[in-house]
């Protein structure tokens, strides 16, 4: 998964060493991204890429991140792993504006071909055109699995 954003706060440097007793290393930035609604994320990156990837404050870029869930004690927590960054500069055909996101409508006013400007559905999956689906009139041999 990509996404475009400016580095706001490097969060520093942690290493240590696993049960296993395996050394291990950790970076972490805090990234604002870019649109009409803008989200602040914490992205970090472990090992090897702690050693490669050195992001700047105040610079922006496209970074490649996977995400991860895992629990602990009951309670999940998610890491946003970067893989890679490179400069937005080199990716920007925007002509100086944010890019807008087909489908988003944060700075696309007409819709794209089959999205709607209705917040919810129209019509409803039991026939009731409300919008949500009813168990009224529905039977299992309906299910299209």
């Amino acid at each position: 998964m990509d996404f475009e954003g400016k580095v706001i706060q490097f969060l520093g440097e942690t290493s240590g060493t696993s049960k296993t007793g395996n050394p291990w290393k950790k970076k972490e930035w805090v990234v604002e991204t870019f649109g009409q609604y803008p989200k602040k994320v914490k992205i970090q990156c472990m090992n090897a890429r702690a050693d490669a990837l050195n992001l700047e404050p105040g610079r922006d870029y496209v970074l490649s991140v996977d995400l991860e869930s895992r629990e602990f004690n009951g309670k999940w927590y998610t890491d946003v792993n970067v893989f890679r960054a490179q400069d937005y500069q080199g990716h920007q055909n925007f002509g100086g504006q944010q890019p807008s996101y087909p489908g988003g409508g944060y700075q696309n006013p007409q819709p794209q071909q089959g999205f709607s400007n209705q917040p919810y559905p129209t019509q409803g999956f039991g026939g009731n055109n409300q919008g949500f689906a009813t168990n009224e009139g529905d039977s299992d041999e309906d299910l299209p699995f």
